[in-house]
């Protein structure tokens, strides 16, 4: 005989052997939703459980990028609680420094550059310091220290030279030193321009300031210069994007450079690794 429920055809021999009870019972006139709904009820809560359970194995651990993607949907959010220092949002990752008290993002495909990181001061990469150096207009200004430090974070694409690079050094001055007694942005990118044109003694390097501006942080009481530069040299033209600020007696530089041949594909990371990078609070 053939039982019809909600469309299909059971089909059943006289015994109703081929039958499970809540089928044959259907056929005593019940509704097969009705004698359906418990297991239906059963299934989706373990299904739910299980794909719950899943999906945080999943997240946790990035599997298949599930992270990324989902911080990317928000990424403000992702970037705002850090959560980037452990899973890349939207194809960056954060160096936090909570000893020396600074954090920027960086592309996630990017490594520890290790060519700067331990390169000695005497080095030719080394020879190009940032820092501003002391006025000459007659002000009494504090002088800021003339040692080139060795980058204390670095990150390049693997397996680069440093020619491709962002690295940010860390210096001592006077508690009082003030970048703001350079002057506006363009003075402060002169200043510094004068520096690295004049750091390579015995060769010919022409540094040209190619854009200059100032972000201020009121909370923290903090003014990030942004300086965009090019370096030319006998064998090398590089672009250059650079963070200057200062506070409590340290001086921060934030330097990304490029051959000059790789900018046009550089170029929006370089601004973004620039406008991310502030300071930690103490």
């Amino acid at each position: 005989m053939a039982l019809r429920a909600a469309g299909v055809v059971f089909w059943s021999n006289s015994s109703n052997s081929f039958l499970p009870s809540r089928v044959q019972c259907s056929a005593e006139g019940g509704s097969p939703a009705e004698e359906f709904a418990p297991l239906e009820a059963a299934f989706r809560r373990r299904l739910l459980v299980g794909s719950g359970a899943a999906s945080l194995v999943a997240v946790g651990a990035n599997f298949c990028g599930i992270t990324s993607f989902l911080l990317g949907l928000s990424p403000e959010l992702g970037r705002r609680i850090r959560l980037d220092v452990l899973y890349p949002v939207r194809g960056f990752t954060r160096c936090l420094d909570l000893t020396k008290g600074f954090e920027f993002i960086y592309p996630s495909s990017w490594v520890g550059d290790q060519t700067l990181v331990y390169r000695a001061i005497g080095k030719a990469e080394s020879q190009r310091p940032l820092d501003p150096p002391p006025l000459t207009n007659g002000r009494s200004t504090p002088r800021p220290p003339r040692a080139v430090s060795d980058p204390v974070a670095a990150f390049g694409p693997p397996g680069s030279n440093g020619e491709l690079n962002v690295s940010v050094i860390v210096s001592t001055v006077p508690q009082d030193f003030s970048i703001e007694a350079f002057g506006g942005p363009k003075e402060v990118g002169e200043a510094v321009l004068r520096r690295v044109a004049g750091s390579r003694r015995g060769q010919e390097i022409k540094a040209s300031l190619i854009d200059a501006s100032v972000r201020e942080d009121v909370v923290k009481k903090v003014r990030y210069y942004k300086l965009e530069f090019g370096v030319e040299g006998p064998s090398f033209r590089r672009h250059n994007v650079a963070i200057c600020c200062a506070k409590d007696g340290k001086l921060y530089t934030l330097n990304a450079q490029a051959p000059e041949s790789a900018w046009p594909k550089v170029k929006r990371d370089f601004f973004e690794i620039a406008d991310s990078f502030t300071l930690t609070e103490a």
